[in-house]
């Protein structure tokens, strides 16, 4: 087998959450060109079309699942409906989180804190219960959870502190169970991202020009991460390339927590 070959991932399934947009999308049409079949699971089924739309053009093998998993309940009822309406999971990524509020942390209501929690670290805990602990009796599988490096730094403009909160114990949560697992043939790796150019922060720049500037001074590499760029480390952390990475948080940033 060639080392290019070990990138290769025809004949596997991934599921990944919060695929519609964004890094999700890119990471979901990554490992469709890898060969993988991918079911994609975000909450906007109008988005889940346009999403299907790009990756049919592409010949990607695909499935779309409306999932709101930000509510561990029906987190936990998404999970279960996928083992028993579909083939086994080889590859999952838990990609779905945000924040969505700047609160205060003197003023964040107790109900906001837990929706931020639970967005960004239950439902992640909930799919690799159910779903990564599915692969443990096949003795193989890969858990990519999707964390930031607000987990290891705090956002100057960011306020309310859940979000870096739950991103850094979602870095933990990633060790833990990769310590637990590596034995049984399943590896948990996590990815940080920087700041990548998504839609979502297209929009947010729009509204506030200046901010780019701003963002990219801090980043040694001058610019913001195109979202494309995040694809080509998920197929690695899905393939037989990174067989013997685990527990391991892999920053992709451009260099903006060195300073």
């Amino acid at each position: 087998m060639s080392v290019l070959d070990r990138f290769r991932l025809d004949g596997k399934t991934a599921l990944v959450t919060g695929a519609s947009r964004g890094l999700g999308f890119e990471m979901a049409l990554a490992l469709g060109e890898a060969g993988a079949r991918v079911i994609i699971a975000a909450r906007d089924p109008d988005r889940l079309r346009t999403a299907s739309e790009t990756l049919a053009a592409k010949k990607i093998q695909f499935e779309t699942a409306v999932a709101d998993l930000e509510k561990p309940r029906k987190a936990v009822e998404f999970c279960q409906d996928v083992l028993e309406r579909d083939d086994p999971i080889d590859i999952l990524v838990n990609n779905v989180g945000g924040r969505r509020i700047n609160f205060a942390t003197e003023e964040m209501p107790l109900d906001e804190w837990q929706r931020i929690v639970d967005l960004n670290l239950t439902q992640a805990f909930v799919c690799t219960k159910i779903i990564g602990g599915a692969m443990l009796p096949r003795n193989q599988g890969r858990v990519i959870n999707v964390s930031s490096i607000s987990g290891t730094v705090a956002t100057k403009a960011m306020r309310g502190r859940a979000y870096e909160t739950s991103k850094a114990a979602l870095t933990m949560f990633t060790r833990a169970v990769a310590a637990d697992w590596a034995s049984q043939g399943v590896t948990v790796n996590a990815i940080a991202p920087g700041p990548f150019l998504t839609d979502a922060n297209r929009r947010w720049i729009e509204q506030k020009p200046e901010l780019k500037k701003q963002i990219e001074e801090t980043i040694p590499a001058g610019r913001m991460g195109r979202p494309e760029e995040i694809g080509p480390l998920a197929v690695y952390l899905a393939s037989d390339a990174s067989s013997f990475v685990t527990g391991a948080t892999f920053v992709i940033d451009g260099g903006r927590t060195l300073w």
